[in-house]
């Protein structure tokens, strides 16, 4: 079985959440019988290159422009029209609104599967001009997955495809304490004096860490902030401006960086605030940590991955005293949070692993095939 994977940008061009879920559904296909590709675009190539990343062939296709977080290239067009009728299965990973313009222009009738890993959130007014060909679109595949239950719950789109609705978890591979982590792990011990509450992701808007900051003016455990991004600047005056010395920024750090920190850490704090925050694949690494969280509901995989009172504790968005009272809880508990870590570590074991992940897909593109071509255009 042939599969082709499609999403606006991938390794390693950017890396995030939706790119990592792309990668580990490539890198274990070949572990039940699927040969995948990735096709995407780049303002990194001068035209269309198909070349090998890690063990695995992507199409990458020059990128024109963007508007509205969405990217454009002519030439994708023609080439995914061609590139698309050498598979069986084509594999969406939504939202990339010209994504399913590709998929009308292909006109491919293979059998088709989108992720759906969020709603378009930010984008409000365009969104009332892309609903009918968002309609349109995920009417005509075959499947849609969601990665939680509590999504399909909250969101104003998946609820009218109940019928096609299938729901996979992201999951990621255990990754082992190599030597190059455990390098980093003596560098971060001599570096940092004792426990802390960890924040590892890009510094959004939506990320709360405003609120994380204004907690931390509550009590005195020591934050660290690992990532980089538009609000970093703008976090660091906050911090300067309250005279936080509890609260280090890192700026971005490396893989093995990231691994370290999650190895040495007390506490995951996670204070997301806006359903821009769909799942959260950080939480799946601190969970394989056994770490407890702290996160925010705001209906989305966030709850899920993290579970009031079973992996940690969950608080209303932007509400700096919940976040305080939940970092005291777990400070001042020890015990509580070894608890809460044991069992984040099991249900990681249990629902969030990569190959857990590839084997809900594999059955899922067997169906589809099963079913036949797609529906016509």
């Amino acid at each position: 079985m042939k599969v082709l994977h499609i999403f606006k940008t991938y390794y390693p061009d950017t890396y995030g959440g939706i790119e990592e879920v792309i990668y580990q559904l490539v890198t274990h296909s070949a572990d039940v019988g699927v040969h995948a590709e990735v096709f995407t675009l780049s303002k990194e190539v001068p035209r269309a290159i198909p070349e090998d990343f890690d063990g695995h062939l992507v199409h990458r296709i020059k990128r024109n422009f963007e508007f509205a977080s969405t990217t454009f290239s002519w030439s994708a067009f023609n080439y995914f029209r061609k590139l698309s009728r050498e598979f069986d299965l084509i594999h969406y990973h939504f939202p990339w609104p010209a994504m399913d313009l590709l998929h009308f222009y292909a006109n491919h009738g293979k059998p088709s599967v989108v992720t759906y890993q969020s709603d378009i959130i930010k984008q409000k007014m365009l969104l009332q001009l892309y609903k009918p060909l968002q309609q349109r679109f995920l009417s005509n595949v075959q499947a849609i997955v969601a990665t939680t239950p509590n999504y399909v719950n909250s969101s104003p789109v998946l609820g009218q495809y109940l019928e096609k609705i299938t729901i996979i978890p992201n999951g990621i591979e255990p990754v082992p304490l190599t030597d190059a982590i455990k390098e980093r792990i003596k560098y971060w011990e001599t570096t940092l004096s004792g426990p802390f509450f960890l924040f590892v992701g890009a510094l959004r808007y939506y990320k709360g860490l405003d609120t994380l900051l204004e907690a931390a003016t509550k009590v005195p455990y020591p934050v660290i902030i690992a990532g980089a991004g538009f609000e970093e600047a703008n976090l660091k005056q906050i911090a300067r401006t309250k005279g936080l010395t509890n609260v280090m920024f890192v700026g971005a750090i490396s893989e093995e960086d990231k691994h370290a920190l999650l190895y040495l850490s007390y506490g995951f704090v996670f204070p997301s605030c806006t359903r821009t925050e769909a799942y959260g694949i950080v939480l799946i690494e601190a969970s394989m940590y056994g770490k407890p969280m702290i996160t925010c509901e705001i209906g989305t995989g966030t709850s899920y991955i993290n579970l009031d009172g079973e992996t940690g504790i969950v608080v209303p968005p932007r509400n700096p005293e919940a976040l305080a009272g939940a970092m005291e809880a777990l400070w001042q508990n020890p015990a509580l949070a070894q608890q809460y870590g044991q069992t984040a570590k099991l249900r990681y074991e249990r629902h969030f692993t990569a190959n857990q992940m590839m084997q809900s897909y594999a059955e899922l593109y067997r169906k589809c095939l099963q079913n036949g071509t797609a529906p016509g255009l």
